[in-house]
């Protein structure tokens, strides 16, 4: 069983290669019928494939058989989240309450769902209690990552202080891989280039053989940091080496957006050159996988870059349309967040 289920967790998915990783989880879930993790990585793929039902049917499975983990339950409210069916995210969340290693893990995910509509100051109470929840366990290392991820929330929504803030906090709590690059990226984007690049530095001594570290994590820090520099062209040639990559999820991350946060910084880097067709392509990518993406903030704000490009363009149309579609994503935002100010004068300019 275990090589058709390391083939169906770590190997193909890690490549973006779903249905590879569906046939195998089939084969590691009928040779071992009571081990969770099978039917959590079935239900993943399905989930990336945006097959619903079927990830709905193998989770249904899996609990047929008694079968719990904290990873079947937070599969289940990603499923809700999927599905927009707010009251069942709600039921996930209730039942996650009181249980060690999995409200922690649920509060963090519903974290993600909260600022993936712009709900930035309820994010940040709920990420905070995932944190405390996590370090009073002694999870240290999974309350550094829920940290690392509000970092990377205030990054992208352009509260720089909030954002170094909270790297700094992760790192305070763990330098391990994962961690370390969030927090660089949330320190790239708080403004603090010299650390972020330290830590670019010394993820590559840390890890040379790390296949994640070298095709996702660290073409990404040294593209953005780039990007950062004014040198957009050489951004987008580091992203070269993510591209065998880039549509899949890394295993052990807790970053739902698996590894399209180098497809990001590549549409910015060809935004930040007017090249607004090979940009919105790039946004493009991120809605085309929302089931990868899942409740990751970056899932909205794609549809805003993608306005972005479009205004680039001069598609005036186009660009009001994917505006929309983000304002209607963030209709009861928190008025105070950077982008969503900024986006909302910009979209004044296009009428």
């Amino acid at each position: 069983m275990m090589p058709h289920a390391f083939l169906s967790g770590a190997i193909y998915p890690a490549l973006g290669k779903y249905e590879r990783s569906v046939q195998e989880g089939k084969i590691a879930a009928q040779l071992d019928p009571d081990f969770p993790i099978a039917y959590f990585v079935l239900s993943s793929s399905d989930l990336a494939l945006e097959r619903i039902d079927d990830a709905e049917n193998t989770l249904q499975r899996a609990y047929q058989r008694g079968l719990k983990s904290p990873e079947l339950a937070l599969q289940r409210y990603l499923v809700d989240f999927w599905k927009d069916e707010k009251s069942k995210m709600e039921e996930d969340l209730a039942e996650a309450q009181g249980k060690s290693g999995l409200e922690d893990l649920i509060s963090n995910s519903q974290a993600l769902a909260l600022a993936y509509s712009g709900h930035l100051a309820e994010a940040r109470r709920t990420s905070e209690r995932a944190s405390d929840l996590a370090q009073k366990a002694e999870h240290h290392g999974m309350a550094a990552l829920y940290e690392t991820q509000s970092a990377l929330r205030e990054g992208l929504f352009g509260n720089r202080v909030a954002a170094k803030q909270k790297a700094l906090a992760a790192l305070g709590l763990s330098k391990n891989r994962d961690v370390e690059y969030g927090a660089a990226l949330a320190l790239a984007l708080s403004g603090d280039y010299s650390r972020a690049r330290a830590l670019a530095n010394d993820l590559i001594s840390r890890f040379p053989d790390d296949t994640t570290v070298r095709f996702s994590y660290s073409p990404t820090l040294r593209a953005f940091l780039a990007l950062k520099q004014s040198k957009p062209s050489k951004a987008i040639e580091l992203l070269q080496t993510a591209t065998s990559y880039e549509f899949g999820t890394a295993p052990g991350v807790l970053y739902d957006s698996g590894n399209f946060y180098a497809v990001y910084v590549r549409g910015l880097s060809y935004l930040s050159t007017h090249q607004s067709r090979e940009a919105s392509d790039e946004f493009q990518k991120i809605l085309d996988h929302r089931g990868v993406v899942l409740n990751d903030p970056i899932g909205a704000l794609a549809h805003l870059q993608l306005g972005r490009a479009y205004a680039i363009s001069g598609e005036k149309v186009k660009a009001r349309n994917a505006y929309q579609d983000f304002f209607a994503l963030w209709k009861d935002a928190d008025a105070d967040i950077p982008i969503l100010r900024r986006a909302k004068a910009e979209y004044e300019k296009l009428q």
